[in-house]
């Protein structure tokens, strides 16, 4: 088998699980609908963008018209993608007219080919496919995807980052496997992307050679992470859970307030230290934290003071993020059970469900944090 054919080979792999997983998304029934289908789309964009390397030239001197336009797609790759990771970090999440802004590269690339490229004759069309590394059109164009790349990886982290304070501010389960598995995702396509440019670097230098190997070492990566995306997202479907993106940070709500009431601070001391040691008590005789879906939203009703004012309460005033702010009731108790000899027959599974944790990864995490010493050691040690 010759370098061609591997590449081929690689490519055909690559596109066919990216149909399969696009299929499956589209069909399944779940409540990630929304988050779904824009995967999907991720996918379909994605496995055009591949089809390339195998479509032969044949085909491509019948068609040239769908060759330029199969080019343009590849426009729509990463900001598909961008709206995925909106649609699965924020529960409501919806498609607006807004969101078609992110089309006008890709209208744009068709707008240009329109004037430049779809109403030439065939012999135009073939000088221009055989000459299109050295043409002013496919500069641009590879310009204009490397910025598109940049831009995008951007406000992909900006957005993770925001979604993993909001969590630790809001919600007390332990369980961040949404956010590591957005960031892995992200971190990889990402650096896939980068090195796509570097590679893309080469299509203008007269090595065909190096070419075409840099194309197989791409293809296996893309075949790579398409197999480890498919298998991740089929083994944990609990990954695609949400917050609700009208949630503030604290130091939003601060800014805001300080701006609203910079003339009514006096007494207010008072009144958060009250505030406080009312908090504590509660959380100490009434054991909240128990329950191991507990929110910042749910937590506010318990003890009738508003959400704004808890989560500055917490976050600012204790200065813990609520995350942290109620798993360390969580290792209090637990630590309390260890110590009990009437409850050594008790496993430490048991005590982290009983104590609020769902995950015995985390509860080994973060008694390991608060004690520096693992369950067994500490039962051991008391």
């Amino acid at each position: 088998m010759n370098i061609a054919s591997l590449l081929s080979v690689l490519s055909g792999m690559s596109v066919f699980v990216s149909f399969l997983l696009a299929f499956f998304l589209f069909t399944v029934k779940t409540e990630n609908k929304l988050a779904n289908r824009l995967f999907a789309c991720y996918l379909i964009f994605f496995a055009i963008d591949n089809i390339g390397i195998f479509i032969n030239e044949d085909f491509i001197r019948r068609h040239f018209n769908f060759e330029f336009f199969r080019w343009s797609t590849c426009a729509l790759i990463i900001p598909t993608f961008y709206l995925y990771i909106l649609s699965v970090c924020f529960t409501d999440f919806r498609l607006k007219p807004k969101h078609l802004l992110h089309a006008i590269p890709f209208l744009i690339t068709n707008a240009v080919y329109l004037l430049r490229l779809y109403f030439l004759n065939d012999a135009e069309k073939i000088q221009f496919y055989e000459h299109r590394s050295q043409l002013p059109e496919l500069y641009g164009f590879q310009l204009m995807l490397g910025v598109q790349i940049v831009v995008y990886s951007i406000a992909v982290f900006s957005i993770l980052k925001k979604y993993k304070a909001l969590y630790q501010e809001n919600y007390a389960n332990p369980k961040t496997s949404i956010f590591k598995w957005l960031f892995q995702i992200a971190t990889v396509l990402f650096v896939l992307y980068y090195l796509s440019i570097a590679k893309n670097a080469l299509r203008f230098i007269d090595l065909e050679v190096l070419w075409i190997w840099a194309n197989v070492i791409m293809q296996v990566f893309v075949l790579t992470i398409t197999c480890w995306f498919v298998l991740k997202a089929l083994n944990h479907p609990e990954l695609f859970r949400g917050i609700d993106s009208k949630l503030q940070l604290a130091r939003d709500i601060i800014h805001t307030h300080n701006e609203n009431s910079a003339e009514e601070k006096e007494g207010k001391n008072d009144v958060i230290t009250a505030q406080i040691a009312s908090l504590k008590q509660y959380m100490t005789e009434k054991e909240p934290f128990l329950d191991p879906s507990l929110t910042i939203q749910e937590l506010s009703n318990q003890i009738d003071i508003p959400v704004r004012d808890l989560s500055i309460l917490i976050n600012h005033h204790i200065d813990q993020h609520f995350f942290d702010f109620v798993n360390e009731y969580r290792i209090q108790k637990a630590m309390s059970i260890l110590k009990n000899p009437l409850k050594s027959d008790l496993t430490v599974l048991e005590i982290l469900y009983e104590v609020g944790f769902n995950s015995k990864s985390s509860f080994n995490t973060y008694f390991k944090k608060y004690t520096n010493l693992t369950p067994t050691a500490y039962r051991n040690a008391s």
